[in-house]
């Protein structure tokens, strides 16, 4: 049986990172240091002047135990989840799952219009149960032994959704790694999947590039990766000399989530604080120096470059409804809709006129819309 868990966090705790946040010393800097380089200085100094003398920890805890949380050891190993029971009263269930550098808490906006839309200006009948699980060795949940591949974390979540909650069917929404853990749950527990929803395309059929439209995409893939994706080649390849560089260090771990939410979100003029504001960016930070979970969570890079979980097995596709939203996101090039195709049983497709990386976070209403619009195309 699952176990009730709410979180609660010592002042001693609260108070000994604060000691190591304000004894921390900037590096040497460039004369011209912005974001070009990593983490701003300015905003890394503001942002920790703010931890240490404004951050309200208890209003910070009140925020993350307002929907109800438990824990159930699977397979040995303990997943920690949210699951809020919504005006549909068992019917639709739907599975969330976040990413890196993301938590349960990205979803905290929706959460509210999806599971009691009534109360929210919408309508009862396009209400959810929701499911958020933290991934393994991500927040509360347990650090497993070892890296953990995506479509294990798959199986694990089956279970969860099957065996613990008894929801035969469900839906699933994926975002970042959501995008590659969604798409194994759709081939290999397609039984169990009512349908899916991705915000990117995580999973790739192993004969693309087919046209020169695919061939742009990819060479545009490569681009970006070449200028965004350092953190992830690291994380795949050396991921454990990152981690003595970044345990208990709190502010060289808020400066590497920080320049990830800098560069992925959609800005436009608008600075990170504007967007996220002061309190939401440390909250997420904190979800991974609190628990010491920094390390752990980075894992899954480095299962995933085992595993090519990244490229559909050969003359598979997801035959799973599959429902795509394009949003505007700095971190990636949008895919042609021919390849999402060609990869998904595509039954909703909607281009976002704005939000980037974290779209519950950043544009909440747009994102619970394109949920409901996707659902409505799925048969009972």
């Amino acid at each position: 049986m699952a176990t009730p868990f709410k979180v609660d966090w010592s002042d001693e705790a609260f108070d000994a990172l604060k000691a190591r946040v304000r004894s921390y010393r900037l590096p040497d800097q460039p004369d011209d240091s912005d974001w070009s380089y990593g983490c701003d200085p300015q905003t890394l100094r503001e942002l920790c002047a703010y931890w240490v003398d404004r951050y309200d920890v208890d209003a910070m805890v009140r925020d993350l135990n307002c929907f109800p949380q438990f824990t159930m050891e699977i397979d040995g190993l303990r997943l920690h989840f949210v699951h809020v029971r919504g005006e549909a009263e068992g019917k639709r269930p739907l599975l969330l799952i976040h990413g890196w550098p993301g938590s349960t808490y990205e979803f905290w906006p929706a959460v509210e219009a999806l599971a009691f839309p009534s109360r929210n200006g919408g309508r009862a009948e396009d209400a959810f149960d929701l499911v958020v699980p933290s991934l393994p060795g991500y927040g509360f949940s347990a650090k497993p032994n070892q890296p953990i591949s995506p479509r294990r974390i798959g199986a694990l979540f089956n279970a969860l959704m099957r065996e613990v909650l008894g929801y035969d069917r469900y839906l699933v929404h994926g975002t970042d790694w959501g995008v590659v853990i969604g798409p194994w749950m759709a081939l290999d527990q397609a039984n169990s999947i009512r349908g899916l929803h991705i915000d990117y395309l995580g999973t790739v059929p192993e004969d693309a590039p087919q046209d020169d439209t695919e061939r742009r995409w990819m060479q545009q893939f490569a681009d970006y990766e070449k200028r965004l994706g350092a953190y992830s080649h690291l994380q795949s390849t050396r991921v454990q000399s990152l981690a003595y560089a970044m345990h208990n260090n709190p502010v060289a771990q808020a400066a590497w989530l920080l320049e990830r939410f800098h560069d992925w979100a959609d800005l436009g003029e608008r600075s990170i604080i504007d967007v996220f504001g002061h309190d939401r960016l440390i909250t997420s930070i904190m979800l991974y120096v609190m628990t010491d979970t920094f390390a752990t969570s980075t894992w899954i890079y480095t299962a995933s470059e085992r595993e090519k979980s990244k490229m559909l097995p050969k003359g598979r596709r997801i035959e799973v409804p599959t429902g795509y939203a394009s949003w505007p996101d700095p971190r990636h090039p949008a895919p042609p809709r021919s390849l999402v195709e060609r990869t998904c049983n595509l039954v909703h497709w909607s281009e976002q006129p704005r939000g980037g990386h974290f779209p519950p976070t950043e544009q909440p209403e747009a994102f619970v819309a394109d949920l409901r619009a996707w659902v409505r195309g799925i048969a009972a």
